[in-house]
């Protein structure tokens, strides 16, 4: 026995399920059986009592859970940073782990009283002492650890958890003597598995596998080089033994039942203080503004809700309740995050939501000058379709050319801030880094706009085959209204248009005056003028539905004649071409661009092959555009999606929910996908234009 060593223990007299804070307690109220759970406490207790000096604190009614002593504070020195329990159900254990703490001497720090943190539980120490393991995610929150790192003066490593069953860092993480580290990977987010992995050699990592992680084989006690817990697999014990470390196994199945086992039901009170050692700590925080209707349009939960998937913790420092149902709300949060990366990440989402940082931290955005043409510096701010404006010299300035997936260029002369693809990013440029200096500009609604006009854009999310009629209604209308003021719709389809019959409906909009630019490939110009010439498409006879002899060649041969025209507006114009969607954009001067593909036949001479012309030619011709149409065309239609700014209507239209959800989930509240038939779906648009035009004429 060590004389050295000391453990805190707490006798099972009340230990019971009594409720339910984790899902090993699920199903399992009132199932222990509390002799058998004294048994096997004192079978832990005897077992550690040979290796080390073990102190008890006496258990008290009503707090079944003080067994688990690993939760009522961390311990260094004679230090110790007291327990602030998440659930109100172990609340009130807290007063008397701190009688007990501050009757053997200890300097008890106490949290503000609605910060989690549930102790050696979610705090490890490696077993040199050279640093702290702090987990964060279910019952501690992240804006603990730099009190610890404070009051504790010890160097603060943050890990993120993520699997519920797994609440605290001690059920999946046991630092081990000579530093090894027995521990269960997939507990823990991709950017904690590399701290850990940058922390602790390969050699010295130790994985368990889910059978026995969930065996609490990481809930252990490690005395030197033992290592006592539950129970485990022959295969890890004997990797534990490889290294030199004697494994000791006592059923703690009672406590399991809890979701605890060898190291809840002990705390150690004599941790290694290293005078080299000081405190550090990696944590970030920024303080950010959100406006508008935040509770009624889920704004406010929607931030939050990515703070915390993204990796960070939150506190909500004030929140102004609009008083009205036309007044906005607003809300400042200060948001915590383990590196500087994770807080870039985090509010570059946070930004795309409209959050902005509160006046007294506002800053100029950091600008790195372009040093290799077509080349962005390191860390450049990736841009979103809302419209977004960027602090410089003290103003903040709207960015122009509004487009995802770009970066923010300011002119050397001018000083305008312009939104450039990466390709056209000149030398002497400066361009826009991190996330410090950065504002997106969002509409606020108030909720009689959303909810009392008749005929306003339908909200984002996709539509099933139920809702077809009602989205159509509502399209039709908004066609109607654009053509009726001489505004701009954009329609971007592809070859299945023409194959599901959609090809005579997409042509009258044309003629009607309802589309003002085609955008598309190769294939949709061909099947649709081979339809024109032949009948067919893709060889396929479109009245009768079936394959006619030599089809196969069909649209070769109409490629030809095309090319032998010289273009498709020669085509139309020699009578080769009498009828279709290319011929209607010909005769109502509908300007049309077709993007080329590797896979290509021909191609049609209207067709750019050179991918960066084509991309330049699609984005001239959805300047000024209202409207999108996006008809069963995948990649066409996410390249247009990237070029389009925030505020445009889009309706995406495929037989693929995959494809609609794709090509809608891009943020605004102005797109709708629609799961159904493109060729359908254009028949009960021309059907409802129809009905349209005939009540304006009644009412006329």
């Amino acid at each position: 026995m060590s004389d050295s060593l000391r453990f805190l223990m707490c006798a099972p007299d009340h230990y019971d399920v009594d409720y339910v804070i984790n899902p090993w307690m699920e199903g399992n109220i009132h199932k222990s059986s509390r002799d058998r759970a004294v048994e096997q406490w004192h079978h832990l207790y005897h077992i550690i009592k040979e290796r080390a000096i073990v102190d008890l604190v006496s258990p008290e009614v009503g707090w079944p859970d003080m067994v688990f002593t690993a939760n009522a504070g961390l311990i260094l020195g004679k230090n110790v940073v007291l327990s602030r329990f998440f659930h109100k159900e172990r609340q009130g254990e807290e007063p008397y782990f701190q009688q007990w703490f501050e009757s053997q001497g200890y300097t008890v720090h106490l949290l503000p009283t609605d910060l989690p943190f549930e102790g050696a539980g979610d705090a490890l120490l490696d077993r040199e002492g050279f640093c702290l393991w702090a987990g964060y995610g279910f019952r501690s929150e992240l804006d603990s650890h730099p009190y610890l790192a404070k009051w504790l003066d010890i160097e603060v490593t943050s890990l993120r958890l993520m699997d519920e069953r797994f609440y605290h860092l001690d059920t999946c993480f046991c630092p081990l003597t000579d530093g090894y580290l027995l521990y269960y990977p997939p507990a823990f987010d991709a950017y904690s598995n590399r701290l850990i992995e940058m922390r602790v050699p390969s050699e010295k990592r130790i994985a368990v596998e889910e059978a026995d992680a969930v065996k609490f084989a990481c809930n252990a006690v490690n005395i030197d080089k033992t290592i006592i817990l539950n129970q485990i697999s022959l295969g890890l014990k004997h990797k534990l033994e490889s290294t030199g470390f004697t494994v000791v196994e006592t059923p703690l199945t009672e406590f399991l039942k809890a979701g605890g086992a060898a190291k809840c039901l002990t705390l150690r009170v004599t941790e290694p203080v290293r005078a080299e050692v000081c405190a550090t700590i990696h944590l970030e925080s920024r303080t950010i503004r959100l406006e508008g209707h935040l509770l009624d349009s889920g704004l406010i939960n929607r931030a939050l809700d990515k703070i915390v998937e993204a990796g960070g913790s939150f506190q909500v420092l004030k929140f102004d309740l609009g008083e009205q149902r036309q007044s906005t709300s607003s809300a400042e949060v200060k948001v915590s995050a383990p590196s500087h990366d994770v807080m870039e990440a985090i509010l570059s989402q946070l930004i795309d939501l409209g959050a902005v940082n509160l006046p007294e931290d506002e800053r100029d955005a950091k600008l790195e000058p372009v040093i290799l043409a077509g080349v962005a510096p390191d860390d450049f701010y990736v841009t979103t379709i809302y419209p977004t404006e960027v602090r410089l010299n003290g103003e903040w300035v709207r960015v122009q050319n509004q487009r995802m997936d770009g970066a923010i260029a300011i002119h050397p002369q001018t000083g305008i801030a312009r939104c450039k693809l990466l390709r056209d990013l000149e030398v002497g440029e400066r361009v826009v880094v991190d996330i410090q200096g950065i504002r997106t500009v969002r509409k606020t609604e108030s909720r009689e706009q959303r909810n009392t006009q008749e005929f306003s854009f339908m909200s984002a999310g996709v539509s099933s085959e139920r809702r077809v009629e009602l989205v159509v209604e509502q399209v039709a209308w908004e066609l109607r209204q654009i053509r009726d003021r001489a505004g701009k719709v954009v329609v971007t389809a592809g070859p299945v248009v023409i194959h599901t019959g959609g090809g005579e409906h997409l042509s009258r909009l044309i003629r009607e005056g309802y589309v003002q630019a085609l955008l598309g490939g190769n294939a949709i110009a061909v099947h649709d003028m081979e339809q024109s010439m032949l009948g067919t498409s893709l060889g396929v006879d479109m009245k009768r539905g079936v394959a006619v002899r030599g089809g196969h060649r069909h649209h070769l041969k109409v490629i030809n004649h095309v090319r032998r025209c010289g273009s498709i507006a020669q085509a139309v114009e020699q009578g080769i071409i009498p009828s279709g969607v290319m011929y209607e954009c010909v005769k109502n001067n509908v300007p049309f661009s077709l993007a080329g593909s590797i896979r290509d036949d021909g191609p049609l001479p209207d067709t750019e092959m050179d991918l960066i012309k084509a991309q330049q030619d699609y984005a001239r011709l959805l300047e000024g555009a209202e409207m999108i149409l996006m008809l069963s065309s995948m990649l066409h239609s996410i390249g247009v999606g990237n070029m389009t700014a925030a505020g445009v209507k889009m309706v995406c239209v495929d037989i693929n929910p995959a494809v609609v959800t794709k090509l809608s989930d891009r943020g605004s509240v102005e797109s709708v996908g629609v799961v159904t038939d493109v060729g359908l779906f254009l028949s009960l648009l021309v059907q409802q234009l129809d009905k349209l035009t005939s009540r304006y004429q009644t009412l006329v």
